[in-house]
C-alpha cells in the first residue's frame, strides 16, 4: 500500500505489516483513506482527533446554513382590496426574510370558467412585490387552483445577518448609560458680617452727638447757672 505521513508527507509503497508497525511506534491509527485505488492508500493520523475535528466542521457549516422555507399565501380570485393589502403586507415579510412565498389562488363554482381572474391578480401581486422578490415559478394550473412560487432577491444568511446585526445594535443602545440632568450650580457664598461683640457697642447703641461719637463737653465744660461775669 501507499503510505503517508501524519503531516501529509509520503512515505512510500510499504507492505502492510511495516504500515502497522510505523504506526504502533509514532502511536497513531493506521487508516485506509482511498481502498479504490491501485495501491490502496492509508495515512497515519489519530483517528479520534480527526473524527472530533470533522464533526465540528460539520457543526459550523450547518450553522452558517440557512435552510430554505417556503411560505404559503392563498387568495381568493375576488378578493377585498383590505384583504388583498393585508395578504401583500405578508407577501413582503417573507420576502424580507429570505423565504420563498407560494401564492395560491382558490377558484370556487363558476369562479373554475375565469381563469384569467386569478392570472391577473398573480401578475398584479408580482408587480407589487418586485422590489423584494422575482417570480420563480410562472403562475400555473392546479386542478381548481392556480400557483405561482417569489423568490427573494436576497439570501436568507443575509437577511438573517441583517436582523442579528440589528438586534445587537439594539441591545447595546438599550444598555448603553443614560445621561443624568446636570444640577444647576448654586450661587457663589456671600461672606457673612462679623457679629459685634459684647464689649464693642454697636452703630444702633453710640450715642448721637458728634460723629467719632464722643459725648458733648468731654473737651470743654458747658457754662453752667452761677457762672456769670457778674458774679
Amino acid at each position: 500500500m501507499r503510505l503517508v505521513g501524519p503531516n501529509g508527507e509520503q512515505v512510500g509503497i510499504v507492505a502492510l505489516n511495516d504500515a502497522l508497525r510505523l504506526a504502533q511506534e509514532a502511536d497513531l491509527d493506521l487508516v485506509e483513506v482511498a481502498p479504490t485505488a491501485r495501491p490502496p492508500v492509508a495515512k497515519l493520523m489519530d483517528y479520534g482527533k480527526f473524527k472530533y475535528e470533522s464533526a465540528l466542521k460539520a457543526r459550523e457549516s450547518r450553522k452558517n446554513q440557512a435552510q430554505t422555507v417556503i411560505k404559503e399565501i392563498k387568495l381568493r380570485p375576488k378578493i377585498d382590496p383590505h384583504d388583498y393589502g393585508t395578504k401583500k403586507g405578508h407577501v413582503e415579510r417573507f420576502l424580507k426574510q429570505g423565504d420563498k412565498v407560494k401564492v395560491t389562488i382558490m377558484f370556487r363554482g363558476r369562479e373554475q370558467s375565469r381563469p384569467e381572474l386569478g392570472f391577473r391578480l398573480l401578475q398584479r401581486l408580482a408587480g407589487d412585490v418586485e422590489e423584494l422578490g422575482f417570480v420563480e415559478a410562472q403562475p400555473k394550473q392546479d386542478g381548481r387552483n392556480m400557483i405561482m412560487v417569489i423568490g427573494p432577491h436576497r439570501k436568507k444568511s443575509e437577511s438573517k445577518a441583517e436582523r442579528t446585526a440589528s438586534r445587537e445594535a439594539a441591545a447595546a443602545a438599550d444598555e448603553a448609560p443614560v445621561p443624568r440632568p446636570r444640577r444647576p450650580s448654586a450661587p457663589p457664598h456671600q461672606a457673612r458680617q462679623p457679629r459685634p461683640s459684647a464689649s464693642q457697642p454697636s452703630a444702633s447703641q453710640q450715642p448721637v452727638g458728634q460723629p467719632d461719637g464722643s459725648q458733648p463737653g468731654a473737651g470743654a465744660r458747658s457754662a453752667e447757672p452761677g457762672d456769670g461775669a457778674g458774679g
